[in-house]
């Protein structure tokens, strides 16, 4: 077989995305909205009358033990994602992806097969060990094989297959649901094997990252790599310009530990793992995860919607998803990543607000319509902005030495946040009904005045320049300063030092973009 399927330039890039980024990021999306899918059924409830807070005489305990086996699965996410700021440079963005699919497979195979809650709750875990690790190096692995100007398109795809896969969940749980018996929810439960699988037969056929060959000190691969991605002959004078920019890069650092991102250095390390993490944070504070594990409980328990049509809803909530995903890959190069982030804090401040005011109204139906119609606009808004952009931002900002340490402690803060959302949720909607997303909107308008200040413009520039951009850096607001005022390809000249602060002037350090 010939390497990489034979492909070369965007054919390569293509498989990329269709082979690995898409099933690895349908899992992702399936696994958080599989279960909320399933609360509800009869025969999931008959087999785990632990979790059934309709039947349960202490509601209050119910409602703790099915926060805390929906958490399972975010409390494995957590562990992933963390094992990969040791797993992803040893093993390489190719291996981890191999081992993340074949753990992931296995914690399906044991959920579908669970008869007890114990099971159960160990089998989310292992899921969300598997999910941990694809969630944070398929992002990490596309960013690193991409173009420049196309980087953000490639995996602002994220926001796509993720409301797919969420989507798909919830319209298998619902077809399932007329069935009779367990195999209403053991066949989606397994049905993630089959994404798994797709993941590893493709990550298997295609190139690993060019910036991990060229740390390894692997040149002659990284060089056959970067020809076959740009399409073009080995021996061309940019792909020894990238092998060249990538080691510079390298030569700044020492040898990376995970110590180093407390450290502020010449790099401003610190200063940018802040940013990633918050990034990361803000991802969880916007609200989604609330609205995705719990979808079809919030319409049936809280919005007073019948079983049937709040699953149909759940579902249809998801699909919601790609249209916005969609939306953001057109415009995540044109726009930046700072005014999709803005657009989307400020749309679910204002949504949030108004499914806050109008869920209270039961006795409203015209209330009710309208809390449904704006926790849909929301879906909306949040895709834009928080569906990719934070996994793309985290790899952008992070040097190359320390960005799969940086990367997977970020999305590890989120994957931390995610377990304490989804173990109180249950509790706080049967004490405060739909109030509860008043918090959730404190949170999204918080977040306005940080992205606008602290976080720095990052489309359309090489990763290496990204290192330079917080070299010129004196301070926790300079970043973003510099990134606007440094244009792509152009150097700190005459008319530049008009505007900058003298402390910033450093001609040495030429910005140009790496095509």
């Amino acid at each position: 077989m010939p390497r990489f399927l034979g492909l070369r330039g965007n054919s390569l890039h293509v498989a990329a995305i269709l082979g690995v980024l898409m099933p690895g990021i349908l899992t992702i999306g399936y696994n958080a909205s599989l279960l909320g899918g399933v609360l509800t059924l009869k025969s999931f409830e008959e087999q785990f009358p632990e979790i059934d807070i309709a039947a349960a005489v202490d509601k209050p305990h119910a409602s703790t033990i099915q926060g805390l086996v929906v958490a399972s699965y975010t409390i494995g996410g957590f562990f992933g994602t963390l094992s990969c700021i040791w797993l992803g440079d040893r093993l390489g963005r190719r291996r981890t992806i191999m081992a993340g699919s074949v753990v992931q497979a296995v914690g399906a195979v044991l959920m579908a097969s669970a008869g007890s809650l114990a099971q159960l709750t160990t089998s989310r875990v292992i899921l969300g060990l598997g999910t941990g690790v694809l969630l944070a190096t398929i992002p990490l692995w596309q960013s690193e094989i991409s173009p420049a100007d196309k980087r953000g398109a490639h995996v602002g795809m994220k926001g796509i297959f993720s409301g797919f896969g969420c989507a798909l969940a919830l319209f298998l749980d619902f077809g399932m649901s007329f069935t009779q018996g367990s195999v209403a929810w053991r066949f989606p439960f397994a049905f993630v094997v089959l994404l798994s699988i797709a993941v590893l037969v493709f990550i298997y056929l295609l190139p690993e990252s060019p910036r991990w060959l060229v740390r390894q000190g692997r040149l002659c691969e990284a060089s056959e790599v970067l020809a076959a991605l740009e399409d073009i002959c080995v021996d061309d004078q940019v792909v020894k310009a990238k092998i060249k920019d990538v080691q510079t890069s390298l030569d700044l650092f020492e040898e990376k530990s995970l110590g180093q991102i407390f450290h502020m250095g010449p790099q401003r390390t610190f200063h940018r793992a802040s940013i990633a993490a918050l990034a990361m944070l803000f991802l969880q504070l916007t609200g989604s995860t609330v609205i995705t594990f719990y979808t079809t409980a919030i319409f049936e328990n809280n919005l007073s919607l019948g079983n049937s049509t709040s699953t149909v809803l759940a579902a249809v909530y998801q699909l919601v998803g790609p249209i916005g995903g969609a939306f953001c890959v057109f415009k995540i190069d044109g726009l930046g990543r700072r005014v999709l982030l803005l657009g989307s804090a400020i749309g679910n401040v204002i949504c949030l607000a108004l499914v806050a005011g109008l869920g209270t109204q039961t006795g409203n139906p015209l209330a009710m319509r309208g809390a449904v119609f704006f926790i849909f606009l929301f879906h909306f808004s949040y895709i834009i902005g928080f569906g990719a952009i934070p996994y793309l931002y985290a790899a952008e900002i992070a040097p190359l030495h320390l960005r799969t340490t940086i990367n997977s402690f970020s999305i590890s803060i989120s994957w931390a946040v995610s377990i304490l959302l989804t173990a109180v949720t249950p509790i706080a909607f049967n004490s405060m009904g739909q109030t509860y997303f008043v918090i959730f909107a404190g949170c999204n308008a918080m977040m306005i005045p940080v992205i606008y200040y602290l976080f720095p413009e990052t489309a359309g520039r090489s990763l290496e320049e990204m290192d330079k951009i917080f070299a010129l850096s004196r301070g926790a607001l300079d970043a973003v300063k510099i990134a606007r005022f440094l244009q792509h390809g152009q150097s700190i000249d005459l008319s530049l030092e008009k505007e900058l602060d003298p402390r910033f002037k450093c001609p040495e350090l030429q910005l140009r973009e790496i095509y």
